[in-house]
């Protein structure tokens, strides 16, 4: 007797550069279709970085659950892996709830491996292999660690420079950590979807997003980011993944006296501008996405927000 084939789990995913509208959306796809709301922004994981990672508070939530947000502390490493199978099986409680789960974020290698069929090795978990590698290259040099990488990965080394140093390490790692040399899992065929999904895409003209960019930094100064990275600065905290998101790190270098804080704000800006620059261009090329201008977002916000509710719903019928 042949056995029908179990259906897939149904999830909609909402990506895009940052301070582009994504909350404000995936707030009304879940209410709108009795969802819950599981993060995907890599840095809205910690506890205690409320302000500078855009965290929405539990108040402006709507009553609607929200999951894999504030529940870990900042001196903790999360790898990639780790939010894989934390996102995977709330996506299937969601689903056995007969609710819809909507990821929303602008980490696109967290939601990717997420979403789709996606082997990686959890190079995080090596942090020995990592200082090893890091070392060989202050004391050795990084044509040394480049030689290294030709006589295992001929193809990676051709294509990378022996001066960029963080990407050679990487090839390194994920070599010794898998056995697969870095070139062939970049050649792996486009993973499978894991679910029945739709991924929607935002996007806005450049110069408005850079403009609502500059603002919701001057925003966050305002509500209190300066004294919010000051205490977990004074807490001891670190060289951890936490801090080094944007609207920490510049903060840091102010409070090491390297630069004054209009410099530190400043930069901020412009590495969020970048950020999101690099954003769109990294969903642009990784995923399959429908994208939608959310450049009236201000005026028009509930228009485009139905257009959207109605794409979703055709394609999860």
């Amino acid at each position: 007797m042949i056995q029908a084939k179990r259906k897939k789990d149904k999830v909609v995913a909402v990506v895009g550069p940052t301070a582009v509208g994504k909350t404000a959306l995936s707030l009304e796809i879940a209410s709108h279709m009795n969802g819950e709301i599981i993060n995907g922004d890599a840095m809205q994981v910690y506890k205690d970085l409320d302000i500078g990672t855009a965290k929405i508070p539990v108040n402006e939530r709507k009553g609607i659950p929200h999951h894999l947000i504030d529940f870990l502390p900042p001196d903790h490493t999360y790898t990639v892996a780790e939010f894989q199978k934390d996102a995977r099986q709330w996506i299937r409680s969601i689903n056995h709830q007969h609710k819809l789960p909507v990821i929303v974020g602008g980490t696109g290698l967290y939601i990717k491996a997420a979403l789709y069929d996606y082997q990686f090795s959890d190079i995080d978990s090596q942090p020995e292999l990592r200082k090893k590698l890091e070392h060989a290259a202050q004391v050795e040099g990084p044509d040394s660690l480049h030689k290294m990488l030709a006589e295992v990965d001929s193809i990676a080394a051709q294509k990378i420079h022996p001066n960029n140093v963080k990407r050679v390490i990487r090839a390194l790692e994920v070599y010794y950590s898998t056995g697969v040399p870095f070139s062939k899992q970049q050649q792996i065929d486009k993973p499978e979807p894991v679910y029945d999904m739709v991924l929607i895409g935002l996007t806005m003209e450049r110069e408005l997003l850079y403009e609502r960019i500059n603002q919701r930094v001057d925003d966050m100064i305002e509500a209190g980011l300066i004294e919010e990275a000051r205490r977990l600065y004074d807490s001891g905290i670190r060289n951890t993944q936490s801090v080094q998101a944007i609207g920490y790190k510049e903060l840091y270098l102010y409070f090491d006296g390297e630069c004054s804080l209009d410099e530190a704000i400043r930069l901020l800006k412009r590495n969020s501008r970048r950020f999101a620059k690099r954003q769109f261009t990294w969903f642009k090329h990784q995923m399959d996405i429908t994208w939608f201008d959310m450049t009236g977002f201000s005026s028009h916000f509930s228009q485009i927000a139905q257009e959207i509710l109605a794409y979703v719903a055709g394609k999860l019928v």
